[in-house]
């Protein structure tokens, strides 16, 4: 499988192509265009995600319940797209797992298994996210953003605010804490809770924040 990613980093596109008989499993709606020997179907996922449970706890994750999985048995294309505008990234979680920000993910190899974790009661206080995507096995997984993406090798200790993190190694440690030195002067100077990493592995950020987008565009609205 090959991945070609086009008009990075503001509308990104990525157009996959599938050699016979590979299988592409993609979140919901994420497909643009593709040749039409490829068969689509809908799955629960397979793997450590494919059980009912699993599948509710993508609910819960702000996923779907139902992934996409597309075949073919001779040479083939499609093209995926993130709902939001954005960035892509290709990452192989065969060295390196991941976890993810349930919101980025947007597609991946049937050899990755993705399963929904629960990084602990921390994370119930980051105002974010409540379930992260653990992603491992063998392969590529294809994740978006909200703006561009951006790598930062961590060696030591570093800090990133949490509705910025796309996605992080398995090799990183992590807490939740306050952006400053009180709790009081953190949410009043707007920074509210971060993300605390350390060790040795790369973090995946995003320029722009989805969550701070939407409480700025749902104060403006008015229901009728």
């Amino acid at each position: 499988m090959e991945i070609e990613l086009l008009h990075q980093p503001d509308s990104a596109i990525a157009k996959v192509y599938l050699a016979p008989g590979e299988e592409l499993i993609a979140q919901a709606g994420a497909m643009v265009a593709m040749s039409s020997h490829i068969n689509p179907s809908t799955s629960l996922r397979r793997g450590k995600g494919g059980s009912l449970l699993g599948a509710f706890g993508r609910v819960l994750a702000g996923q779907s319940l139902f992934l996409s999985v597309f075949r073919t048995a001779t040479a083939a294309e499609i093209f995926l797209a993130p709902k939001l505008m954005g960035d892509l990234l290709v990452c192989d979680v065969t060295q390196n797992s991941l976890v993810a920000q349930s919101g980025s993910y947007l597609a991946s190899e049937s050899t990755v298994d993705l399963d929904v974790g629960f990084p602990g009661l921390q994370s119930v206080f980051s105002g974010e996210k409540l379930f992260w995507l653990n992603l491992s096995g063998i392969g590529q997984v294809l994740l978006t953003s909200f703006g561009g993406i951006y790598r930062i090798p961590v060696d030591g200790e570093y800090i990133v605010d949490t509705g910025h993190i796309v996605a992080f190694e398995k090799s990183l440690n992590f807490s939740i804490d306050k952006a400053g030195e009180s709790w009081l002067g953190s949410f009043l100077g707007g920074e509210g809770l971060v993300c605390r990493f350390r060790g040795q592995g790369n973090v995946y950020c995003q320029t722009h924040n989805n969550h701070a987008l939407l409480k700025k565009v749902g104060s403006k609205l008015t229901s009728h």
